[in-house]
């Protein structure tokens, strides 16, 4: 199918966009998404680039290789817009120290038309995202975002706006995950509405005023918008966020053509790009409407920026400036890697990835005086890969940059096998919103199968022993246990170890200090995949949980543990009324 969707995507690409005749007008769309604070070029693995694989090409991406490629383009003439998806907050060092600042200085400098609120812009608060918008040049959007009541944001969040851009007016609307209370700190004021109905009526407010040309600008994930797409009339581009999708006419390992189309209600083309994360790549679509503001001929494609792409040397000059209060704190070795680290979202959102292991081992060994047992974490608190050689005390916090503490307390082995439960819920399809939820672990190993249904899809839970052998978790029994603040407070859903925990304590250490220790004292670090999460896709939907070949009464213990399962498959917190899909 991607072979098919490319030729017929390639096909398309070749109608002259630039004729604009009988009333025809062509647009330029640029676009970002899910830039997570990558301010200067960066390794493949999405961390800082050494002088090493600059000089030897291997860099991609940066605000002034960016800013390069924008300039260029607009010096053709056309009519062009440039625009960002969310998730611009969070991920590095830059985001660590300067918060919202940085990605604000440089979207004022490259001149963006507009941004969507993405759910990291609310990680410190609803605060930092108030002084980001207040020092934008160009209006953030998410139409389906109430900050009325709360001071910090009101009036700064907009539902859309219009650009006049060569003689036509321009809509575009911004619309944010709405699980975004799970996966984030937007606080208790600010409200997030249902996607489809606030969209659809800021396209009749748009279509009101005389618009016709409309661009979403979605922070929801790729199979999100091509739901939105099919059901809401009058949008004409999706600009795609918080998932990383990667669409391209000229690369076999895209997710699909660039665009993606799917026919609106009325049978329109609704075009949907996206183009992966860090800034690695500028996605340029040129769309050619007819008088009645429908998509008659588009082409385009993300455009790669390597080290083909030179730096603009003022916006180069301003981003050393601000790195060189951080080069001390990046540069600081604190040991070695003998392997690389795999933290990549596609490893540690769906299985055991190294990283993970090593994360959990760190926080084990950082709660041994409390006798922790088990620890987990959220897949999702992974943002980078370390490559074999030294490490840097910036890799690490490349690697978890959110300031996460660890957090101790007791839970039954049910209520761990459930929140492995809720680990698993939406990991049988990378699209899904919710996937950071998967829990990497130490003191434990378990078997699940992304074929049963949700809440039954755990197999077996086997704990650790202090000799090593392993044995099967018992489920009246109670262990101690560690994981962050974060999950522990009910990101990435109802966990059972907000619902559940037994005399809960916050330890203090952040996970990034824990796992510098680590590294610190086991350098080289040579930890591998060693069977700790087994996926097991033979086991069909008949099939039960077991535990230690005892069938387990499932639905009586979701309903003790204070959950209920509801007809869509999905757990529903009975104290908070949350449910557990998100990001």
């Amino acid at each position: 199918m991607m072979v098919l969707g490319v030729v017929v995507a390639l096909l398309m690409s070749v109608v002259p966009v630039a004729m604009a005749q009988g009333g025809e007008y062509t647009l330029t769309v640029l676009h970002t998404n899910d830039v997570n604070a990558r301010v200067l070029q960066f390794h493949q693995y999405g961390i800082s680039c050494d002088e090493e694989d600059a000089a030897a090409g291997k860099c991609f991406g940066g605000v002034a290789r960016r800013a390069t490629k924008v300039d260029e383009i607009r010096a053709e003439g056309g009519n062009l817009i440039l625009v960002d998806a969310g998730d611009q907050f969070q991920g590095t060092l830059f985001y660590n120290e300067y918060k919202g600042e940085a990605a604000q200085r440089f979207m004022n400098a490259l001149g963006y038309d507009a941004m969507a609120v993405g759910n990291h812009e609310f990680d410190d608060g609803p605060g930092v995202l108030g002084s980001f918008i207040r020092g934008a040049d160009f209006p953030v959007l998410s139409a389906n975002i109430d900050v009325t009541q709360e001071p910090k944001l009101a009036g700064l969040v907009k539902p859309y706006t219009v650009l006049e851009v060569g003689g036509e007016k321009i809509g575009l609307i911004g619309c944010t995950v709405e699980d975004t209370g799970n996966l984030s700190r937007p606080g208790p004021n600010v409200v997030f509405n249902s996607i489809e109905t606030s969209v659809a009526a800021a396209v009749l407010e748009l279509e009101g005023v005389g618009v016709n040309k409309i661009v979403l600008l979605s922070h929801t994930g790729f199979d999100r918008d091509k739901q939105l797409a099919a059901a809401v009339d009058g949008i004409d581009v999706i600009v795609s966020g918080h998932v990383n999708t990667y669409l391209s006419n000229t690369d076999e390992d895209a997710e699909g053509p660039y665009p993606v189309v799917v026919d609106s209600p009325s049978g329109n083309p609704v075009l949907i790009v996206s183009d992966f994360t860090w800034g690695k790549y500028l996605g340029r679509l040129d769309v050619t409407f007819d008088a009645n503001g429908v998509s008659v001929s588009w082409q385009g494609n993300p455009i790669t920026l390597d080290a083909s792409v030179p730096q603009d040397p003022d916006i180069l000059a301003e981003a050393l400036a601000l790195n060189e209060p951080l080069e001390a704190l990046r540069s600081e070795l604190i040991g070695s890697a003998a392997v690389d680290l795999d933290g990549d979202r596609d490893s540690c959102r769906f299985g055991e990835c190294n990283v993970g292991n090593m994360i959990t081992d760190a926080v084990m060994r950082t709660t041994a005086a409390e006798g922790t047992e088990i620890a987990y974490l959220n897949g999702g608190s992974i943002r980078a890969s370390i490559p074999a050689g030294d490490v840097s005390r910036g890799d690490v916090l490349e690697v978890l940059p959110f300031g996460n503490t660890i957090t101790t307390l007791e839970m039954t082995g049910a209520d761990v096998w459930l929140a492995l439960e809720n680990g698993v819920s939406r990991a049988e399809n990378p699209e899904n919103e919710g996937t950071g939820r998967f829990l990497q672990v130490a003191g434990l190993r378990y078997i699940w199968s992304p074929n049963l249904p949700v809440g039954s899809r755990v197999i077996s839970v086997d704990v650790k022993s202090p000799d090593g052998t392993f044995s099967p978790i018992e489920l009246d029994a109670v262990y101690k246990v560690a994981t962050n603040n974060y999950v522990r407070g009910e990101g990435d859903g109802p966990d059972v170890s907000t619902e559940k925990a037994i005399n809960p304590y916050d330890l203090g250490p952040t996970l990034a200090e824990s796992l510098a220790d680590y590294i610190a004292a086991h350098s080289p670090v040579a930890t591998e995949v060693e069977g700790r999460i087994t996926q097991d896709d033979t086991a069909g939907p008949t099939e039960l949980p077991a535990t230690g070949g005892v069938a387990f009464p499932w639905m009586m213990v979701l309903t003790a543990a204070g959950f209920a399962l509801v007809g869509t498959g999905v757990l529903v917190s009975k104290r908070t009324g949350r449910m557990v899909p998100g990001e």
